[in-house]
């Protein structure tokens, strides 16, 4: 990247919460955890006082899908930053100490999620929108599941997925990837060259005869709602264009739903809409805090706008949506820690590297008609809704009228 002075560098593994046996509910996310605590050279302490002596910033995530560890570094650095990142993938040992504070750590983490609303209503949407499979389960785990982890379970997750045919090394920023390549086969020549994946189970939308609805009643001042229908996968063609219908759906302020929600009619204070993809599925749902009285509204509103844009979405609302489209993919061009984290996750995903100048070209050739027929295709499937506030669930739209709300 031209003129950039450091480099971001880390790997992503293509193991998420998804890919947990029912026991190991949680395992991925406590696996990430301990990557810090110590290995045959270093101690947990070491881990971090290297970085910071060398001004760096060092951190790690996991979703539904991955597993990431990265590092932001001075350019100058990099050598070092492939040597920890390779030591914390290989060597790390799983002291039983470490385990046994990481998993009051991580109980406490469980805890604060659970005490933050506009947590656990994302939570339970997963929940009911993906029942019986991995999918719906929150990425942090259970109390009762983190607390039963061993140190044998930490070593057999790495073992089935921590495997170069599952790991993507990535490095932006001033590197040279002459450099860079023989650098990783080096350091990361001790990793087992294949995976043991368990085959993913594809989530299914509840049918009919399934409960599309999930209340959950805590005294709190305002009800968080999350209402969707599914989505599409990161394979679909029309990705791109329910990336432009969730942005004039609800993705900023001149989104329909903000203008409606907020600015019209006071419902809300925050509230958005958004797309989330998988590798077999995805989402398309609408978030807001909103009171309780205003909450068959909220929803009504959600329902009306996608079924107003599924047949009158205008071209002036899609240039724009596309407009802001491509300005976030070139500012996040100028950050080297953005593009390292993207070029990861499309060599996962696609298996090769898309050039800017090829994102610019599809986001250009999506037209109002794509938006349509995308919305239209949403409303097929029957909604789905999570909801977190005071009063019991009895106030909340039943699932008829919740129905009747997407109804095209």
């Amino acid at each position: 990247m031209a003129g950039a002075e450091t480099v971001s560098v880390g790997f992503w593994v293509n193991a998420g919460a998804r890919d947990e046996h029912h026991a190991e509910h949680g395992l991925a996310h406590m696996l990430e955890h301990m990557a810090f605590k110590g290995t045959a050279q270093r101690s947990a302490a070491d881990i971090a006082r290297e970085v910071e002596d060398k001004g760096g910033y060092i951190n790690a995530h996991t979703s539904r899908e991955e597993t990431a560890y990265y590092l932001r570094l001075m350019a100058e650095d990099l050598d070092f930053g492939i040597d920890l990142l390779a030591d914390i993938l290989i060597n790390s040992t799983y002291p039983e100490d470490e385990i046994d504070r990481e998993k009051g750590v991580i109980i406490q983490e469980i805890g604060q999620a659970m005490d933050t609303p506009d947590d656990v209503v994302f939570d339970l949407f997963q929940q009911v929108s993906h029942p019986a499979n991995p999918m719906g389960r929150p990425i942090l785990g259970t109390v009762d599941c983190v607390s039963a982890f061993s140190r044998d379970d930490l070593f057999a997750f790495q073992r089935r997925y921590y495997a170069a045919s599952s790991i993507v090394v990535s490095a932006a920023g001033r590197v040279d990837h002459d450099k860079l390549v023989p650098m990783v086969e080096a350091a990361f020549a001790g990793l087992d060259d294949a995976a043991t994946p368990t085959p993913r189970l594809a989530p299914t939308w509840p049918g009919e005869a399934q409960s599309r609805r999930e209340i959950m009643t805590r005294d709190l001042e305002q009800a968080h709602l999350v209402v969707g229908l599914p989505g599409l996968s990161f394979a679909d063609e029309d990705r791109l264009a329910l990336s432009a219908l969730a942005i004039m759906y609800g993705g900023g302020m001149s989104s329909r739903l903000f203008q409606e929600a907020r600015e019209k009619r006071g419902l809300c204070y925050s509230v958005f809409a958004f797309g989330q993809s998988f590798s077999d599925s995805g989402v398309m749902a609408v978030y807001a805090g909103t009171s309780q009285d205003d909450t068959s509204e909220m929803i009504k509103l959600a329902g009306q706008e996608l079924v107003d844009l599924a047949g009158h979405a205008t071209p002036e609302e899609t240039v724009r949506a596309v407009a802001q489209m491509r300005a976030s993919l070139r500012m996040q061009q100028e950050s080297v820690t953005n593009v390292g984290e993207a070029m990861a996750r499309q060599m996962m995903i696609y298996g090769e590297l898309k050039s800017p100048s090829q994102w610019l070209a599809e986001m250009d050739a999506i037209t109002v008609d794509d938006i349509r027929r995308v919305a239209a295709g949403l409303l097929t499937h029957g909604p789905v809704l999570a909801g977190i506030g005071p009063g019991q669930g009895r106030d909340w739209l039943d699932e008829d009228a919740l129905k009747a709300c997407f109804a095209a």
